[in-house]
């Protein structure tokens, strides 16, 4: 199976598997980056996340990690108000984190070049944590996602450490951050929009250049030994220089896939 065929193949199947996230749909402002990226035959999402603000109860190890099978105490998509919070935290019986998480999003690409062209799109439109897996079975990865994150320990074996002005703060920054994280995924969303349509119009140009090169192919066989036109080589090498292919510096990580 060709590398082409077998993409189409990982793609069927990861579409047609059901949500098994928390929430079980495509969150509210994700979902036009994701149905965009799915629509296209060189991408297809595996995860994603719009943001969100949540409180988190459960011990941590000697590193302050966060250990699994924490308590929700709550979580939000949309700006939160602290009488939330103040009573999401009587139900802390250990250390509760509050946090914010900015848009996430995993896309499986085609090709390399597919998933540098939407690096340098990540990037650009401030998510600067973004980077690009390649697997053992050749699954070409790429995440989506910035550094804008929040995360401040407010209860400690079940009692509040912080003041209730201390924590308003919090989410007056929490919210602020919500907010330009928004704003991020709707430039992302336009400028995907603008590079899908120049993507779209340079491959069909390109297939066009491969059918003339397939005659200009047969023609010049045909045409050996009758001399050779300097300028077709000139054409040729003008075309190669003036592509518009984007090239980017992105950092691989080699995967377990």
């Amino acid at each position: 199976m060709d590398r082409s065929a077998e993409f189409g193949r990982w793609k069927a199947q990861s579409l047609s598997k059901a949500d098994l996230s928390r929430k079980g749909s495509v969150d509210e402002d994700a979902v036009e980056v994701v149905e965009l990226l799915n629509s296209r035959e060189e991408f297809f999402t595996t995860s994603s996340c719009a943001g969100r603000i949540l409180l988190l109860d459960g011990s941590t190890d000697g590193s302050g990690v966060q250990k699994q099978h924490c308590c929700w105490l709550l979580v939000t998509h949309k700006p939160c108000a602290k009488d939330d919070v103040m009573t999401a935290l009587k139900g802390a019986t250990s250390d509760a984190v509050l946090k914010f998480e900015p848009f996430i999003l995993h896309v499986q690409c085609r090709t390399l070049q597919d998933a540098q062209t939407l690096h340098s799109v990540a990037v650009d439109f401030g998510f600067r944590n973004s980077g690009i897996t390649v697997g053992k079975r050749g699954k070409i990865m790429l995440a989506v996602r910035s550094t804008h994150g929040l995360e401040v320990p407010l209860t400690h074996k079940g009692k509040l450490m912080v003041t209730e002005e201390y924590i308003e703060f919090l989410l007056t920054t929490a919210n602020q951050k919500m907010e330009e994280n928004k704003r991020r995924i709707g430039r992302f969303y336009n400028c995907l929009q603008h590079v899908v349509k120049r993507e779209t119009i340079s491959n069909s140009h390109s297939k066009g250049k491969e059918k003339n090169n397939s005659l200009c192919t047969r023609k010049n066989k045909r045409n050996q030994g009758k001399g050779h036109d300097p300028s077709t080589t000139e054409d040729d090498g003008r075309e190669l220089e003036g592509g518009d292919g984007l090239e980017i510096s992105a950092t691989l990580f080699l995967g377990d896939d």
